[in-house]
């Protein structure tokens, strides 16, 4: 069966592709996959959007064109299992997703004018109103549950701004974070309660709201410090492993002034 490579035609290539995934799920194909449903997807194709963003965060160009096509696959899987139930195509998805972002981007495709970020999110809601969306819809309401909760405290506090909601500036979200700072070592200070975790969560969201001001994507904020955090660790599991060492028998202040080390050196993390 033919797949196109790197200079094929798109359309061309995806057309090869839904033929081996129905080719799979056909007769004589694979027990396995005849099997799926979307239920049974819905973990694999969140795997599998989480790897694909771990590989847009090492900007290894291999990494994202294989998982790409592994999020692709679940995609195709998924819209061909609606066709084979007589619900929607491919097809019929593509063409609604085109037909979505052209409807849109009247700023684009159509004699719209923007100039601003305010005047985009403008057209865009009004685009979304004349498509018949919802409007009883509470404004907090339309940021989706599912998101990761980083990302989901993000959108919330933009859709709370766009309504005016909001500090003037990032000083406020500052001292917000300053105030749920002490209001959580004022709860801390006394014995274990449901405080804590309430103080806890309302010390993050302000720190979100600060990322928010500063334009910084929060969730990928976090995950670069935790890449970050990884390696430097790995890095004192090497080191202590020259000294015939490992983390369980060192000591925390020989971990400590490794970790300090690499800090200092400020070269590449390996």
């Amino acid at each position: 069966m033919p797949v196109n490579g790197k200079h094929g035609d798109p359309g061309a290539a995806l057309n090869d592709f839904v033929a081996i995934v129905r080719r799979l799920r056909g007769p004589g194909g694979c027990p396995w996959d005849a099997k799926q449903t979307p239920e049974t997807l819905k973990t694999y194709l969140l795997e599998e959007a989480y790897e694909l963003i771990e590989a847009l965060d090492s900007s290894d160009p291999g990494k994202i064109k294989e998982e790409l096509g592994d999020l692709l696959l679940h995609l195709v899987f998924l819209s061909d299992l609606y066709e084979e139930r007589g619900n929607f195509s491919l097809a019929e998805v593509t063409a609604g997703i085109a037909a979505k972002m052209i409807h849109r981007h009247p700023h684009v495709f159509g004699d719209a004018k923007a100039e601003t970020q305010e005047e985009l999110h403008r057209l865009w809601q009004e685009a979304k109103a004349r498509e018949g969306k919802p409007a009883a819809v509470p404004a907090l309401g339309q940021v989706s549950p599912a998101l990761p909760a980083l990302v989901r405290a993000q959108r919330l506090g933009e859709a709370a701004a766009r309504l005016g909601f909001d500090w003037p500036d990032v000083k406020g979200a500052l001292d917000k974070v300053e105030e749920e700072w002490q209001e959580l070592r004022q709860a801390l200070s006394q014995p274990a309660n449901p405080a804590w975790e309430e103080e806890l969560g309302d010390l993050l969201f302000s720190v979100v709201n600060v990322a928010r001001f500063l334009n910084i994507d929060s969730e990928g904020a976090l995950r670069r410090t935790m890449f970050k955090f990884i390696k430097r660790f790995n890095v004192v599991e090497r080191t202590l492993a020259k000294e015939g060492k490992t983390p369980e028998t060192a000591t925390l202040e020989e971990m400590d002034a490794i970790w300090e080390a690499c800090k200092k050196a400020k070269a590449p993390i390996p």
